[in-house]
C-alpha cells in the first residue's frame, strides 16, 4: 500500500463506523465491474449509515477525492468506476427500513430481487425489472433509472420515485422529493442549515431550468426510455419542483442517495407467455406495432445468434425453437382471470400468424413451468454469450440504445449494414416493445484496432439513432462507455447539464467523467487490461511445471497446476463481471459464503479479477504468495457452484487452487490447516485404536483439546470409527480381480469415510451390485482421493496421491471395468482434479472418463434394462438432498431417479441450498458457526419437513444434518438395498407399516 492510501485509510478508520480498505487487493477488486472497463480507486469505504456516507463526503471534499457511488458494480457502462474513494452500499445498507400499503422505504443496497420477495408476501411489487435484479441494488437501479421487460406495464423507476435522502459532495443531509420554488432567491446563513440549503438547490435549479426551457425543449428525444444525461423535461411544474424525480438517472454524479422511498404495485393475479417464431429480423421488428395494439405487458426481441446458444445449451429449446427461425418475440399478457389471458395470447399469435402473416409460427405457455422455461430465453442466455470460444468477446459498448418503435424496422437495417461493413459479428436483444436494443458486438479487446472500431461502430450507429429520435441508453445510463457522446445528442443543451452538476457539486468530486463530458475523453480509455503479460517457459517431463514471469518486472511464478499462462488468463478472462455470482436467489447454490455474507471479496468474480490482475500485471506477480489474496482465496470452499451456475462457466475453483497452491509452495501453512488438509491421515492413525478414538470423540475434555491442537470445532458432532476399516477386512478374494467377460463389472473406489466409519455402505453397494450380477473388483493399493489436500492448495503432496490412485486403477480401466464410488467428491476429485494436477496422458484421461458415481452407474445399467426392480413395499418420506459435489459432475440426479423406482417411498427433492459443510471446511473451529448458518435453511427443512429421513450420497452433508436433526440420514444406496430386501432399514422407520393394506383394519 503506498503512503498515500495509507493516510486515506488510517484517516477514514477514525471517521467512520463501517469499513474502510485502501491494499491493493481490495482496490483492485472495485477496479472493474460488468463494464469493459478498469480503474483502480484510491480506496474502498462500506458505510454502515448515512453518517458514514457524510463523514466520507466531508472527507473527500476536504482533500479533493473523486467519490463513486456502488451497489452490485453490475453496470455494462463503468458507471461506479473511478480514481478516488467507491462507496460500496451493497456490504452493510440492505435493509429494509418501512414498509406502507403502497410504498416501501429501503436503503441504497437493498437488492431489487429480495425487496421483490418480500413485497410478494404482501401481494405488492416493485415493477421496474432490471436484468439482474437478483443482484442489483435498489440505489443502482434509481441510479441509472434501469427499467427492463415490463416498461410497458410499469414505466421506470422514475415514475415510482417519491423520496431520497441524498448526501451532498459537502456532506449536507437533505430529504427531498416534491418541493415548492421559493419566490425570492433564498439568503443564507453564515453556516447554513440543511433546510436553507434545500431551499438554495430548489431556487437554483428551478431558475435554471426556466431560464433554458427552450434549448430543453428542442431536444430531439423521442423513444420512449432515455438515460442519458439529465432528466430536466418535467421535473418543474405548476411551481413544484421534483428534486427526487430530478436525481434518478443522474449516476451519482449529483449526490449520494442513501434512502429511497419508491411507490409499489399490486401483482398481477393472472399472466401468460407467447413466443412468436419469425423467419428474419425485420418482420419481427414490423410486428412489434401490430403486437402493440393489443397491450401487452412485455415485448422482448432476441435474434438468430440469441437462439442458437439457447437449443445448444438446453435441448428443450431445440424441440421449441426450429433451427431455421431468424428471430423470435416474447409477448406477456396479464388479466384478471385466466380465461382472460388465454384470450389475450390467442389474439395475439392470430393477430400475426394469420392475420398479418408475419410470424412463421408461436407457442402458448400452457402452465407456470412454460412461462418460466419462455422466460429463461429471454433472461439466461445473454451472459452465457461469454462462453464462447475464442479470443472475441462479447463487448457492452452500445448495448443501450432505444428508438422510437416505429422507427425499429429502419435501424435494425442500418445496423446490419454497419456490422457487414466492419466484419464484425454481434449478438441481439431487445425490449422491441419500447424500442429498447441490446447490441452487443464481437470484439477483441487486446487488439488496438479492434478498439478503434469499436469507436467507429458507435459513432455509425450513434448518428442513426439521433436521426430517427433515439437516444445512445435507454436504461444503463451514460458512464465511461457513452458519456463521451452525450454532447453529439444534446448539443448545447450539455452546458446546461454542466452548470447542473456546478450547482449541486460544485468541486465536481461526485462521480466525475461520468454524464457531463470531459475534455478529451473517449470511450477506448481506461479499458480492461485482458493479455497476459508473461514470458512463457515450456514445462518439461514428470513432475514439472510451466514457469511464468508476470507483473512485468521479472519475478518468476512457478504455476501449480497442468495448465500455462495464457490458458489460465483465458480462465480469468472469462469472467465479464456480470455480478450474477453474487446473487442470493432461492433456487441457486451460487457460492455459499457469498449467500450468508455477502461481500466482494467472497464473490466468485473478486476471485476471477485478482487472479486476472496478477498475470495483467496489474498486481505485482507476487501478490498470489501474499496473506491478503490468501484470505480472499480462503473464501472458496471448492464447492464447484460458481462454475456450474456461472453464465460463463468460469472455472474459478481451478483458479483459487492455482493461487492457494502457490502460496503453500512458497510458505508452507499453519498446523490447523496442514493437519486438515490430511485428515485422512489422521483418520487413518485414529483408526489403529477405534475404541478409544471414538471414547475421545465423545469426551468434552478431550475435544476441548482437540479444538486447540488440531483447530477441530469442539460443537461439531463426529461419527464414530469402524472397529475395522473395509479395506483391511478385505478377503484374499476380494483383492483378486475377477476372470470375467461380463458387459457389467467395476473397480470400487473406497472413500475415506465409507472405508473408515460407514463400512456398512460399502457393504450394502456390494449386495445392490451383487443382486443385479455386476462383477467387482476392489484394487488393493489405492489411497483416498486427495480432494482436502487439493481444495487446501496442498498439491506436491495432491500429485503423488492422484499418481497411485491413477496407477492403481488405470489397468482395469484398460481392460473394460468402470470405476465407481459412493462419494461425490472422490468422484469428482479422480474426474476432474486429477486431470488438472497431472500431466496430460492416456492413463489419466481413461480413469478420468471412466470413474462415476456408483448411483449414476446403477441409472446407467437400469436404462439398458440390466436392473432389478423387485424392490419391497417402503411406506416412508425421505427428504432429498443433491450435493454440490454430485452436482459439479453434471450427471442430474440419478439416486433420485433410482428411488422413485421405489414403490411406496415418497421423496421430495430439497432445494435449499448448501448443507455449509463443504468437506473438511465446517469441521474447522473457525468456520463451525458460519457452516451452521449456511446449513440453517436444509437442516431447518428436514428438521421440521413431513420427512421421516433424509438421504443423500455426501458424508459430510450428513454430518450436517444429523448434527441438526434427530431424524436418520441415509445414503441412496442404503435405501436402494433395503428395498431390495439386502439390509435392515434403521429402527425408526420399521415402525411404519409395509404397505398400504397393512394398516386397514
Amino acid at each position: 500500500m503506498d503512503p498515500e492510501r495509507q493516510r486515506i485509510e488510517e484517516d477514514l478508520r477514525g471517521l467512520v463506523a463501517g469499513e474502510v480498505h485502501c491494499d491493493d487487493v481490495t482496490v483492485q477488486q472495485y477496479a472493474t465491474d460488468a463494464s469493459s472497463y478498469e480503474i483502480r480507486p484510491h480506496g474502498v469505504v462500506r458505510p454502515n449509515s448515512t453518517d458514514d456516507v457524510v463523514a466520507t463526503a466531508r472527507y473527500a471534499s476536504e482533500h479533493g477525492l473523486p467519490l463513486h457511488a456502488r451497489g452490485a458494480g453490475s453496470g455494462l457502462a463503468g458507471g461506479a468506476l473511478g480514481r478516488g474513494l467507491v462507496v460500496d452500499f451493497s456490504r452493510n445498507m440492505r435493509r429494509v427500513l418501512q414498509l406502507r400499503p403502497d410504498t416501501v422505504r429501503v436503503q441504497a443496497g437493498v437488492v431489487h430481487g429480495e425487496l421483490n420477495r418480500l413485497l410478494a408476501t404482501h401481494g405488492r411489487v416493485f415493477g421496474p425489472d432490471p436484468a439482474r435484479s437478483s443482484v442489483s441494488t435498489m440505489g443502482g437501479v434509481v441510479a441509472v433509472n434501469a427499467t427492463g421487460s415490463h416498461f410497458l406495464r410499469y414505466g421506470t423507476p422514475r415514475d415510482h420515485t417519491r423520496q431520497m435522502r441524498v448526501v451532498l459532495s459537502d456532506g449536507t443531509v437533505l430529504d427531498v422529493g416534491r418541493h415548492p420554488v421559493p419566490e425570492a432567491a433564498p439568503v443564507l446563513s453564515e453556516t447554513p442549515t440543511a433546510d436553507e440549503r434545500l431551499q438554495e438547490l430548489v431556487w437554483s435549479v428551478a431558475t435554471l431550468i426556466d431560464r433554458n426551457r427552450g434549448t430543453i425543449r428542442s431536444t430531439n428525444i423521442h423513444s420512449h426510455v432515455n438515460s442519458s444525461g439529465y432528466h430536466l423535461s418535467d421535473v418543474l411544474e405548476d411551481g413544484q419542483l421534483d428534486l427526487a424525480r430530478l436525481l434518478v438517472g443522474s449516476e451519482g454524479t449529483l449526490a449520494l442517495a442513501t434512502e429511497l422511498v419508491v411507490e409499489t404495485q399490486d401483482l398481477p393475479t393472472e399472466h401468460g407467455c407467447a413466443i412468436l417464431i419469425f423467419e428474419s429480423l425485420d418482420r419481427a421488428a414490423r410486428a412489434v406495432q401490430e403486437v402493440l395494439t393489443l397491450k401487452p405487458v412485455a415485448c422482448d426481441l432476441m435474434d438468430r445468434r440469441h437462439l442458437s446458444l439457447a437449443r445448444e445449451l438446453d435441448v428443450r429449446y431445440e424441440l421449441l425453437i426450429p433451427g431455421a427461425a431468424e428471430a423470435v418475440l416474447l409477448v406477456e399478457h396479464y388479466g384478471k382471470t385466466r380465461e382472460e389471458v388465454d384470450q389475450k395470447l390467442e389474439a395475439t399469435v392470430d393477430l400475426v400468424t394469420n392475420v398479418t402473416r408475419l410470424a412463421a409460427g408461436a407457442h402458448i405457455a400452457t402452465d407456470e413451468s412454460d412461462n418460466a422455461l419462455f422466460w429463461e430465453l429471454a433472461q439466461r442466455f445473454v451472459p452465457t454469450l461469454h462462453r464462447l470460444q475464442g479470443v472475441r468477446r462479447a463487448v457492452p459498448f452500445v448495448e443501450d440504445m432505444a428508438v422510437p418503435v416505429g422507427a425499429l424496422p429502419v435501424f435494425l437495417r442500418h445496423l446490419q449494414d454497419v456490422l457487414k461493413r466492419e466484419q464484425v459479428t454481434a449478438s441481439l436483444f431487445g425490449h422491441a416493445g419500447h424500442g429498447q436494443l441490446h447490441v452487443r458486438p464481437f470484439m477483441d479487446l487486446a487488439n488496438p484496432n479492434e478498439k478503434r472500431r469499436m469507436e467507429r461502430l458507435a459513432s455509425q450507429l450513434y448518428e442513426k439513432v439521433w436521426l430517427l429520435g433515439g437516444t445512445i441508453s435507454g436504461e444503463h445510463g451514460d458512464g465511461l462507455s457513452r458519456t463521451p457522446f452525450v454532447a453529439g445528442q444534446y448539443g448545447p443543451l450539455v452546458n446546461v447539464f454542466r452548470e447542473l452538476k456546478r450547482i449541486f457539486d460544485p468541486e465536481g468530486i461526485l462521480n466525475p467523467g461520468k454524464v457531463v463530458p470531459e475534455s478529451g475523453a473517449r470511450m477506448i480509455h481506461h479499458l480492461r487490461q485482458v493479455s497476459p503479460d508473461v514470458d512463457r517457459a515450456t514445462g518439461g517431463s514428470g513432475d514439472s511445471l510451466p514457469v511464468a514471469k508476470t507483473g512485468g518486472a521479472g519475478q518468476l511464478v512457478e504455476l501449480q497446476l497442468n495448465w500455462n499462462v495464457d490458458q489460465m488468463a483465458h480462465a480469468a478472462r472469462s469472467c465479464n463481471g456480470c455480478a450474477a455470482c453474487r446473487t442470493r436467489a432461492p433456487g441457486t447454490r451460487m457460492c455459499p459464503v457469498n449467500r450468508f455474507a455477502p461481500r466482494e471479496e467472497a464473490s466468485p468474480r473478486a476471485k476471477a479479477n485478482l487472479m486476472r490482475a496478477v498475470l495483467t500485471g496489474q498486481l505485482p506477480p507476487d501478490t498470489t504468495l501474499s496473506e491478503a489474496l490468501k484470505e480472499v482465496a480462503d473464501l472458496c470452499v471448492h464447492c464447484h457452484m460458481c462454475r456450474i451456475e456461472c453464465p460463463a462457466n468460469v472455472d474459478i475453483p481451478r483458479l483459487m487452487v492455482e493461487a492457494k497452491g502457490q502460496y503453500v509452495a512458497s510458505n508452507g501453512s499453519n498446523v490447523y490447516d496442514w493437519l486438515m488438509a490430511r485428515i485422512d491421515m489422521m483418520i487413518r492413525i485414529a483408526g489403529r485404536l477405534p475404541r478409544l478414538s471414538n471414547w475421545l470423540f465423545g469426551n468434552p475434555q478431550a475435544r476441548w483439546i482437540m479444538e486447540k491442537l488440531l483447530g477441530l470445532s469442539q460443537g461439531r458432532k463426529l461419527p464414530k470409527l469402524a472397529s475395522r476399516s473395509f479395506m483391511k477386512s478385505l478377503s484374499g478374494e476380494q483383492r483378486k480381480q475377477p476372470d470375467s467377460e461380463s458387459e457389467n463389472r467395476v473397480a470400487l473406489f473406497v472413500d475415506t469415510f465409507a472405508n473408515h466409519f460407514d463400512t456398512a455402505l460399502v457393504d450394502a453397494l456390494l449386495k445392490v451390485l451383487d443382486h443385479n450380477g455386476v462383477d467387482v473388483y476392489i484394487p488393493p493399493s489405492q489411497h483416498q482421493s486427495g480432494m482436502p489436500l487439493i481444495s487446501s492448495g496442498y498439491l506436491s503432496h495432491a500429485r503423488r496421491v492422484a499418481h497411485r490412485n491413477v496407477a492403481a486403477l488405470v489397468e482395469a480401466v484398460r481392460l473394460g471395468y468402470k470405476v465407481i464410488c459412493t462419494e461425490p467428491t472422490a468422484v469428482l476429485a479422480l474426474v476432474r482434479e486429477y486431470p488438472a494436477l497431472l500431466e496430460d496422458d492416456e492413463d489419466v484421461r481413461l480413469v478420468s472418463e471412466n470413474t462415476q458415481d456408483a448411483s449414476h452407474y446403477l441409472w446407467q445399467l437400469h436404462q439398458r434394462g440390466g436392473l432389478k426392480l423387485d424392490f419391497e413395499y417402503q411406506n416412508y418420506e425421505v427428504a432429498y438432498h443433491v450435493p454440490c459435489h454430485l452436482r459439479a459432475l453434471e450427471v442430474g440426479t440419478p439416486s433420485g431417479n433410482l428411488l422413485r423406482l421405489v414403490p411406496g417411498l415418497t421423496l421430495h427433492q430439497v432445494e435449499k441450498g448448501c448443507s455449509g459443510m463443504a468437506g473438511t471446511w465446517g469441521l474447522k473451529r473457525k468456520n463451525y458457526r458460519n457452516s451452521l448458518r449456511i446449513g440453517l435453511p436444509l437442516i431447518s427443512e428436514v428438521r421440521d419437513g413431513p420427512y421421516h429421513a433424509a438421504v443423500t450420497e455426501c458424508s459430510t452433508c450428513a454430518l450436517q444434518i444429523d448434527g441438526g436433526t434427530h431424524k436418520p440420514t441415509l445414503h441412496p444406496i442404503k435405501v436402494l438395498a433395503a428395498a431390495y430386501g439386502l439390509i435392515d432399514v434403521p429402527e425408526s422407520l420399521k415402525t411404519r407399516p409395509k404397505n398400504p393394506a397393512s394398516s386397514q383394519p
